[in-house]
């Protein structure tokens, strides 16, 4: 009897010492396998043996420190998180004689096909809105999405965003399970991240992502345009990214999606594998997209100044007082134009656009087009006019209707 209270006065030390980490461990834990609790443990102490104690009180603490804020980050979010399946019609060229490049530059016959492909997504709605990447879907003729649990549905392509890489799915959904989209703004460089998603369809064997951890490497990464897409802000891993991973969540360790896993860079053309270096489109880019899609269906970037620009010749540039060419000249603003309201004037000569020296009206498109500027946005310029440099801004606006 007296070795058993000494077990018992043994395990009641034990728990004492133990009281703040068992608060972090037990609060708020998702539904997982169950493991010894406290009040059980304690009853037990009371009504068993000194070891059959201590070894409960064991058990416990291997347990529970199996379970971190990773594990709790995917349990939470891997509910949310869908395999998608696609068929796509992709278009191929092809010579008609025998591949004589002479001939095949003039004649070339297309073909086109169907192919199978699959990426991740997840769910942002009860309702079954759902987000992945542009690419994944790209001239899908078929979309399947496979939810935890494993129930299929037929998507529906609500809209897309060629240019930002981002679409928006819709399946007939209610009371669907949900992720958390946290803010990018706020990430930080070496913080813990976690992908989720269906690296090589692996989520059609058990209806469950696979889980990849990583850190933030790096952030606001630029790529300019790639393709035709245009890639910016980008957030860099290492956690593991590979064939069908495309847009799945990244999350942190709280479980909140702060991007959505896009592309890799493999190392070579022979070798296509993860080598730790990928990508995520910034959450809140995602936001800002999925908003507009949810809207419209599409995002709009046909866009007016009233302004008509051209370059500068050298008599031009020496009749205007600049001494060097350099800018753009305004040839032209029309009437109740943004540019107007902005102060503009035939002759002004437009040095710089958002902090970025011009000398074409190519350069100024270039520069809208990096920046994926749409109505609404707005031009910051420096100016000259009559020997003197002053800053104006010009309002993009939607084409007035003719």
């Amino acid at each position: 009897m007296g070795r058993s209270m000494r077990g018992v006065a043994f395990f009641m030390a034990g728990f004492v010492a133990s009281m703040v980490l068992v608060a972090r461990c037990v609060q708020d834990q998702p539904a997982v396998k169950s493991t010894p609790t406290l009040e059980v443990a304690h009853t037990t102490a009371q009504s068993g043996t000194g070891q059959d104690s201590l070894a409960l009180f064991r058990q416990w603490q291997i347990s529970a420190s199996r379970e971190n804020a990773i594990t709790r980050a995917v349990a939470k979010a891997s509910p949310a998180v869908v395999g998608i399946n696609v068929i796509q019609v992709r278009e191929y060229a092809r010579g008609m004689f025998m591949d004589d490049p002479f001939w095949d530059f003039f004649y070339p016959r297309r073909y086109r096909e169907r192919v199978q492909s699959l990426g991740s997504g997840f769910i942002i709605s009860p309702d079954g809105y759902i987000v992945t990447n542009e690419h994944v879907v790209h001239n899908a003729v078929e979309i399947v999405v496979t939810l935890w649990g494993g129930k299929r549905f037929q998507a529906e392509l609500v809209g897309s965003d060629f240019v930002t890489d981002i679409a928006l799915l819709k399946i007939d959904g209610k009371d669907l399970p949900t992720v958390t989209l946290g803010d990018s703004d706020d990430v930080l460089r070496g913080e813990w991240v976690i992908a989720l998603g269906n690296p090589f369809g692996l989520f059609n064997i058990n209806s469950e992502p696979s889980v990849n951890v990583g850190v933030v490497s790096n952030v606001n990464m630029d790529f300019g345009e790639q393709s035709g897409r245009l890639y910016q802000d980008m957030i860099q891993t290492d956690a593991q990214i590979n064939a069908g991973n495309s847009g799945g969540p990244l999350l942190n360790s709280l479980g909140e999606v702060i991007g959505m896993n896009t592309w890799i860079i493999s190392g070579s053309r022979d070798m296509s594998g993860n080598i730790g270096i990928g990508f995520a489109i910034p959450v809140n880019t995602v936001k800002r997209i999925v908003r507009e899609l949810r809207e419209k269906g599409r995002v709009e970037r046909d866009f007016w100044t009233g302004l008509e620009v051209d370059e500068i010749s050298t008599m031009v540039a020496f009749a205007l007082g600049l001494g060097s060419r350099r800018g753009v000249v305004v040839t032209d603003v029309a009437h109740n134009s943004p540019g107007e309201r902005a102060g503009l004037k035939a002759g002004d000569v437009i040095l710089e656009v958002n902090g970025k020296a011009v000398r074409t009206p190519n350069q100024i498109m270039s520069i809208i087009s990096e920046e994926d500027l749409r109505p609404g946005d707005v031009l910051r310029l420096k100016v000259f006019r009559q020997g003197r440099v002053f800053d104006a801004q010009v309002k993009l606006e939607r084409p007035p209707r003719s």
